[in-house]
This record gives C-alpha cells, sequence and structure tokens, in this order.
C-alpha cells in the first residue's frame, strides 16, 4: 500500500514543475490560493493525478479537498480499497 507521505512527495514534485508554482510548496499548500489555479487547471491537474495513481476521484469528494495533504490523503484512501 501506497503511504501517504509518498503521495504528496510526487503531487509537490508535479506542482513545482508548473510555472506558477511559489517557492515552497508543502502538505498545507492550498490548491486554488497558493497555487493560482483556475477551476479548469485544477481539474486538469486532478486528472494528471488520477492518470499518475491509476484512481478516479469522486466530484464530491473534491470538494472538501482543499490542500495538496487533502488531495494525498483523498489518493491514499481510493487506492486502500
Amino acid at each position: 500500500m501506497i503511504r501517504t507521505s509518498d503521495i504528496v512527495d510526487v503531487i509537490v514534485g508535479m506542482v513545482t514543475a508548473l510555472p506558477q508554482a511559489p517557492r515552497e510548496v508543502d502538505a498545507g499548500t492550498n490548491i486554488a490560493r497558493d497555487l493560482g489555479l483556475d477551476s479548469l487547471a485544477v481539474m486538469n491537474f486532478v486528472m494528471q493525478l488520477e492518470d499518475r495513481f491509476d484512481v478516479s476521484i469522486p466530484m464530491d469528494r473534491l470538494a472538501g479537498i482543499q490542500t495538496i495533504g487533502d488531495l494525498a490523503v483523498a489518493i491514499a484512501d481510493l487506492k486502500g480499497r
């Protein structure tokens, strides 16, 4: 089973490749506010993560995700099923 911290590391690596990425990115980074992603960019990013981790994050679950850590927990939960 994949650890949440490993998922955070992958997400942080993907985020730091974004042109608008802030200098400091960690589990507490707010996806919308700190990364400056609009809703379309967030959806594209989530789709990349779904492909990377071979999961499908339900839309109702996405509504409660605010930080990179939240996203990592959601992915870990889905991978554990």
